[in-house]
């Protein structure tokens, strides 16, 4: 299936991901770049199979670039899956999905259980997406997942690649009144001054933004996101300060909920940044004393 040159369009709109943009960054000094591990290879465009599985694989890519348009029915707010994995996923420094397909089934804390990756994606289209999950045996279930097998060709089994997950930064608090200031000199112009999102950047915040039950809602997830992938115009300028500084900021703002959040981590082993309290862990604290 050839991209049309609005769907290229469309792509290139929907990584902007979270793009923290707008002009000169204040920052004490410069930071380097994400350190892309050695080993980071995403497969040639040229590998895709001709007939029926290239088909599904580049259908899979057009929906997680295009998720609204694809799948109106089950995505509930403005932002698309490549706004947090730039790139179609193949961006080292934003939760990338090279190699992610090799490292499943596993076992998810927050589940509680082992997951395959069909109820990975549909988490992502409940929580980050507000939406409704797909039926396995959907077709567009099967796209997404012919394309994420696709990105993990050559990975062995069993073996979860670093970059499957944002490089965590070591944690601090952050300053939300700081975070204030940064967002309104170089965040505002892509995703407005109330956080409400533009046609070039998601909403941060409010009704149209991801939900709290997403794990961009975890102030370590988002800081390291947002330390690693913005502004978008100058990744990994901000210093691990700042990023914590605008997460924080980001995270004092409402946004959709996520029916059945208290039951995450039923094993009472919530993390530390985590955006609300679990029934699990309410038990687990209780008991402590």
């Amino acid at each position: 299936m050839r991209e049309t040159s609005r769907g290229r369009a469309r792509r290139g709109i929907a990584c902007l991901a979270l793009a923290l943009c707008a002009g000169q960054p204040r920052v004490t000094h410069a930071q380097g770049a994400y350190p892309i591990p050695p080993d980071f290879a995403v497969p040639a465009d040229s590998l895709i199979p001709v007939g029926p599985l290239g088909d599904a694989i580049r259908r899979g890519r057009g929906i997680v670039t295009a998720t609204r348009d694809s799948l109106p029915g089950h995505v509930g707010n403005r932002l698309v899956c490549t706004n947090c994995h730039r790139e179609a996923g193949t961006k080292a420094s934003s939760g990338s999905w090279v190699g992610s397909y090799a490292s499943f089934p596993q076992y998810n804390a927050r589940a509680g259980r082992v997951i395959r990756i069909e109820d990975r994606i549909n988490e992502c289209l409940r929580r980050s997406l507000n939406g409704k999950p797909l039926a396995d045996t959907s077709r567009a279930m099967t796209d997404i997942v012919a394309y994420m097998a696709f990105l993990s060709s050559g990975t062995p089994h069993g073996v979860r690649p670093l970059w499957v997950v944002y490089q965590k930064l070591a944690a601090r608090p952050g300053d939300a009144a700081r975070g204030d200031t940064i967002y309104a000199a170089q965040c505002a112009r892509c995703h407005g001054p109330r956080g409400e999102g533009s046609a070039i950047a998601p909403p941060a915040w409010g009704p149209q933004s991801f939900a709290i039950g997403a794990g961009m809602s975890r102030l370590n997830t988002i800081a390291a996101f947002i330390r690693w992938n913005m502004p978008f115009d100058r990744p990994a300028s901000l210093d691990d300060q700042q990023a914590y500084d605008v997460a924080s900021f980001i995270l004092t703002h409402s946004r959709p909920d996520t029916p059945g959040k208290e039951r995450d981590w039923p094993n009472g082993d919530p993390p530390g940044d985590a955006a609300y309290p679990t029934l699990a862990g309410r038990k687990g604290a209780a008991s402590a004393h």
